[in-house]
């Protein structure tokens, strides 16, 4: 707290921002970078994250636009506000990058992720994993005798909620999409 009563970081949009760039401390961000999308993109900026040792948590790539010939790359990642900034300055000075928005600081964004699991069982496991789907409002996207394929959209904690929950019912393989992302409002 300070005189003012403001939390730290909670002036977004304010030439006043009050979030100390010095902190310490690692936070996770969603950053949506705008590219072309011609061969050789992607690697530039994913070799600029393993050159530097930055990690990425989740990678997202589409074809975003056809005419332009443009592409969305949905990134998050970890680390403390100077690294995160560092990684916005260096996005931003590679040929192809177009724009970079850190969504996590924009202001309000949607997030949503897509899984698939594959839940081997049968007698009250099997009937328990498909109660606990119902719960979660996720998909049978394939089912035989002894197994179901579930389908799942949602926050990546929800996935994360689901799959703890399926692992003890004969969770055998899991793949999922990685976060996609989008600013909220007219903007």
């Amino acid at each position: 707290m300070n005189s003012l009563n403001l939390k730290q970081g909670s002036s977004r949009k304010s030439a006043y921002d009050l979030k100390n760039p010095l902190d310490e401390r690692e936070e996770t961000h969603t950053l949506a970078v705008l590219v072309d999308n011609e061969a050789g993109t992607l690697a530039r900026v994913i070799g600029l994250f393993s050159g530097r040792g930055y990690n990425i948590d989740s990678l997202t790539v589409a074809e975003t636009d056809t005419k332009g010939h443009r592409s969305r790359i949905t990134i998050v990642t970890t680390g403390t506000p100077a690294v995160i900034e560092q990684i916005k300055a260096q996005l931003g000075g590679i040929v192809p990058v177009y724009r970079v928005h850190d969504l996590t600081v924009e202001g309000p964004s949607v997030e949503r992720e897509m899984a698939l699991l594959k839940v081997v069982g049968t007698g009250e496991k099997r009937v328990e994993a498909m109660r606990l789907a119902d719960v979660f409002r996720v998909n049978v996207v394939d089912s035989t005798l002894d197994s179901f394929v579930f389908e799942i959209t949602g926050t990546s904690e929800k996935i994360d909620a689901f799959s703890d929950l399926m692992r003890p019912l004969g969770l055998v393989e899991f793949a999922r999409t990685g976060v996609a992302a989008l600013a909220r409002g007219n903007t």
